[in-house]
Parts: C-alpha cells; sequence; structure tokens
C-alpha cells in the first residue's frame, strides 16, 4: 500500500520521463519529435533534482507537479487583483499572515511597499499608539520568570513559545525540527498531551511536558495516573516545565481516541501504550475531580518533579468554574506557578465543527477575564499567564502582553515556519509537506536540518520585531504594554482605547465588600472551591 501511495505522488515525473522516452525514440522516425523531446527531458531533470533536494517538501513529494503551487505564488497577485480574492480573504490564516512567517523564518526581507492592505477606516481594526520618544533594544531575547515561592527550579522563559502539538499528530520529522530549533533559539516546546517522544529527547530543547486525561507516559495499564513513572519523566532535565491540559481551544469538553491501525510502534512507546488497542483520551481527568483536588494535583506534581513550576492550560468556559479554582488556591494555599489561557481561535487538532466554531471563549475574552479573576483574588503576581491562538506576529503578541499575558504560545506559527502550507489535511495522514503525517515517505521530504533553523530564525526575527514594536510605544520593555497602547475603532466609527473595554480591575476587590464590578462579583459569590457543579438556577 505505501508504495502504491508514493507511486500515485510520482505519476506526473513517472509520465513525463515516459514521454521523454517516446519522443526520443519517436525522433529516429520523425523530425517534429526534437521539441517536445527537448521539453520533456528539461521537466524529467527538474523531477530528478526535485527528489533530491531538500529545501522544499512540496516539490520532493510531488516531483515536477509541485511547482505549480509555486508559479501560482509568483503570479498570484495579479490573478488575486483582478479575478480572485485579497491577502486578508483565506481562512483561518491570510496569505498576508503565513507570508509573514514564512518571511521570517527564511531570512528574507518582510518588509512591503505601498503601505497598508488593512481597511483602516472600518470597525474592528487595530493599532498601536507610538511615542514621540522611541526607545531601542541591543537584545530582543525577551524573558519572564516562572516559578512561585514552593519552585525550587524556576523556568526563565521566552516571550514566544511553541504550542502543544503532539507526536502522532505531527510527524516524527516536524517533532525534530521543531525540538532542534527551540535548542537554537533557546525557548521551550510543549510536548502536547501525547508524551515525550524520543524525537523530543533527541533534540535537547526544553520541554514543557503536558499531562492530558490519558497520562500518556505517565500511566497505569488502566489508563489512571502512576506518580512514579511521572516522576521519572519530569527527573529529565529537558523537561523545564510540567502542564496540566484541562481543554484545549480547539475542541474544549471533548475528548479524542487515536484507532488503533495509527498506532505506530514510536507513538506506542511515547504514550507507554499497547500495540493494537485504540488509543483513548477521555474527556475529563480521572485523578482529580473538583476544584480543591486539581489544587492537590498541581502541588503533587510540583512535589513529584521536585519543585519544577507546575501549571494547567484551558479555555475558558464557565467563567464560575475558574472562579471555583481560584477560590481552591485561596483555601489550599496551593497556587499554580503558571495558566495558560488557550482560545478557541486556536488549536491544530482535528475537532468537530461545531466544536471548532462556537465551543469556548477566544482568547482576548478568556486572557482578560483570567488576568482580572486573580488580581480581584489578590494573587495575579504569584501567578504567571500564558496566552495561545492565532499569535503568529509580533503585533498578536504586543496586544496579547497589554491585556495580561506574560508571554505567548504558537502552535500554526511555528507549523508555518517548518514548511506548512495550510493544505488542511492534517486529519487525512496526506499532508503534502510531511507536517502532519505517519507516513515514512511523505514525512522524508521535511529536511530536518533546514527547517529547524527556519524555526529558529522565525522566533529570533518575531521578537525582534516586538522589540521595534515596544521601542516605538517608547517602553523599556515589551512586559510594559498596557491596554492604553491599543486602539480600536468602534462600529459607529469613532476610536475607542483598549483600556475601555480590556481594563486592569482592582487588586482584590473580589475579597471585600464593595459594589463595583457585579457581573465578576455575582459570578465570585456563586464560586464554590470543593465543587465545580452549578447552584440552582443561576447563570454560569
Amino acid at each position: 500500500m505505501r508504495e502504491l501511495i508514493s507511486l500515485q505522488r510520482y505519476t506526473t515525473f513517472v509520465l513525463v520521463a515516459v514521454l521523454t522516452v517516446i519522443c526520443f525514440i519517436a525522433g529516429f522516425w520523425a523530425t517534429w519529435a526534437f521539441i517536445p523531446f527537448l521539453i520533456f527531458a528539461a521537466l524529467t531533470a527538474l523531477g530528478i533534482h526535485d527528489v533530491r533536494q531538500t529545501r522544499h517538501a512540496v516539490v520532493r513529494n510531488y516531483p515536477v507537479l509541485g511547482h505549480i503551487r509555486f508559479l501560482f505564488e509568483k503570479i498570484r497577485p495579479e490573478i488575486r487583483q483582478y479575478l480572485i480574492e485579497g491577502d486578508q480573504e483565506e481562512q483561518p490564516f491570510s496569505r498576508e499572515q503565513r507570508s509573514l512567517v514564512y518571511q521570517r523564518a527564511k531570512g528574507a526581507e518582510d518588509k512591503r511597499p505601498f503601505g497598508s492592505h488593512e481597511r483602516v477606516y472600518e470597525a474592528g481594526y487595530s493599532w498601536l499608539t507610538h511615542s514621540v520618544q522611541p526607545t531601542h533594544f541591543d537584545d530582543t531575547d525577551f524573558r519572564v520568570p516562572v516559578g512561585g515561592d514552593k519552585c525550587k527550579q524556576p523556568y526563565n522563559a521566552s516571550l514566544y513559545n511553541i504550542s502543544a502539538m503532539s507526536f502522532g499528530s505531527l510527524s516524527a520529522n516536524a517533532i525534530s525540527a521543531l525540538n532542534k530549533g527551540a535548542k537554537m533559539g533557546g525557548f521551550a516546546h510543549d510536548t502536547g498531551e501525547g508524551g515525550i517522544s524520543r524525537y523530543h529527547r533527541e533534540g535537547g530543547g526544553d520541554l514543557i511536558y503536558e499531562i492530558g486525561s490519558g497520562y500518556f507516559g505517565c500511566r497505569n495499564d488502566d489508563g489512571t495516573f502512576n506518580p512514579d513513572k511521572f516522576a521519572k519523566q519530569a527527573a529529565n532535565d529537558q523537561v523545564k516545565m510540567i502542564e496540566i491540559k484541562l481543554s484545549q481551544g480547539a475542541k474544549p469538553g471533548h475528548g479524542g481516541m487515536l484507532p488503533a491501525a495509527k498506532i505506530t510502534p514510536e507513538i506506542a512507546e511515547a504514550r507507554d501504550i499497547p500495540m493494537g488497542v485504540d488509543c483513548v483520551s477521555p474527556a475529563a481527568h480521572s485523578a482529580f475531580s473538583g476544584p480543591m483536588e486539581l489544587m492537590q494535583f498541581v502541588g503533587q506534581l510540583r512535589e513529584l518533579s521536585d519543585g519544577k513550576p507546575v501549571g494547567f492550560k484551558l479555555c475558558i468556559g464557565h467563567r464560575r468554574e475558574f472562579m471555583c479554582m481560584v477560590k481552591a488556591m485561596l483555601e489550599t494555599g496551593i497556587i499554580p506557578d503558571f495558566i495558560v489561557v488557550d482560545g478557541t481561535e486556536g488549536g491544530t487538532g482535528a475537532a468537530p465543527l461545531e466544536f471548532a466554531n462556537h465551543v469556548g471563549m477566544p482568547m482576548i475574552e478568556g486572557l482578560t477575564f483570567v488576568h482580572n479573576t486573580l488580581r480581584g483574588a489578590g494573587i495575579r503576581d504569584q501567578v504567571k499567564i500564558g496566552a495561545a491562538g492565532k499569535v503568529v506576529s509580533a503585533f498578536d503578541i504586543a496586544r496579547a502582553l497589554s491585556i495580561g499575558a506574560d508571554w505567548c504560545n504558537s502552535a500554526r506559527g511555528y507549523m508555518f515556519a517548518i514548511g506548512c502550507i495550510q493544505a488542511q489535511a492534517c486529519h487525512t495522514n496526506h499532508c503534502p509537506v510531511g507536517v502532519t503525517t505517519q507516513d515514512p515517505v511523505r514525512q522524508a521530504a521535511l529536511n530536518v536540518n533546514d527547517k529547524s533553523k527556519r524555526v529558529a530564525r522565525f522566533h529570533e526575527n518575531t521578537l525582534k520585531a516586538l522589540g521595534e514594536m515596544a521601542g516605538a510605544a517608547g517602553l523599556e520593555n515589551p512586559c510594559g504594554f498596557l491596554p492604553y497602547h491599543f486602539m480600536t475603532r468602534k462600529g459607529d466609527g469613532q476610536m475607542t482605547e483598549a483600556a475601555d473595554v480590556y481594563t486592569y480591575l482592582r487588586e482584590g476587590f473580589l475579597l471585600d465588600n464593595g459594589d463595583d464590578n457585579p457581573i465578576y462579583r455575582e459570578r465570585w459569590a456563586r464560586a464554590n472551591a470543593h465543587s465545580f457543579a452549578p447552584p440552582e438556577a443561576v447563570a454560569l
């Protein structure tokens, strides 16, 4: 079967080669065959070069035929301008967004002439307010310390890291390229819930070990959590932080299942699961059920990891439930070192359409709510916040920092850096560039050495751009971005400061008897540190 798939990918190349031979033989009887012979011979030579080169996975997997994509990329501006669509119209990422990543990953020119393509007078347009006294950064390796007073091994995290993507969802070569790039650039690579694979270990890059409901890599045979196996995994020097996955933006509240037919020996090794059996990720955890138990689990993982930073990731759903967690933090005294807010617009994993489009809170609203709830409870200074959800540019990072994030993660941005072309065939095992497939022939087209350099370069150039934006705003550090640095055009044509919408609420307001911020206070009053169950007949 694998040989058949490979032959189908080479169909055009083989056809061209056959036509070359036919035209060569025909040339002995008909002189007219000389011209098509030269054409097909040139295409055959091109195909041989395509198979041997390592820079472009598309043409390596689809010799000759793959050049059509690059041809359309060259002539597309003219076609698009008069016949088809604009730079902003492709989904979920526009051509402009993808091109920015490609250019920065390759170290190519990322500037553009002839002004903005944004519709600056339409509702929703946002911009950064700049200063007449800009600053300059010689060092743009911006970092934030993660780890509270109970943490023995704090981590100095980059402001821009690789978000959670599991081995199994991504190919071995993709994981290797991402992790080696993270090693080169000195930033973190989230393992995803699929566990730590041999390809993570070979790369040597810093890891955020994600623990999902399947407890892959630290599970008993029945799928429950195994403390001893976790301690062994967490002892790895590469593991810098531990992240409990409560939910993800792509499909919050939804479990998953990897069919037995798709489980390879390497996936089984990483996940610590048997071959020949469907691999189930339940929708909910079995190690805890209520807010108090969640905090106790955080404390347990911190102890088992010998004091490494421990936190959790979630996409905000019922706001009261997050407040239940915060109340449990106050009651137990166990404060997570970090919380990652994943927006519903995020996520690389395949999901039911209803979940992808309509379940979960977008990142900006979720981030604002988490930041202000922690401020209201008086513990914001003890918890760092990461943010994820279509963060691919310096502007995206700056805006997230301004409304409460301490750092940002990106999944699809780094996928673009290693060659993803947004074919959206991730769940089919037929990824044309070898990023999201377990087919060894397809993924062989992804050259690890070349793509890892692009990962590091994308990270470096994005942080340079972030430094330029922070400098334009007159800041001494990008972490100094605040809501008032951003403006947004409203639907009535008027301007509004982001501070009017995403205001930092008063420190400790949830702990006193004031009457400000009633929406927060009403939910706080209904939140229970001992149970996520909602009170009778009240808003969630």
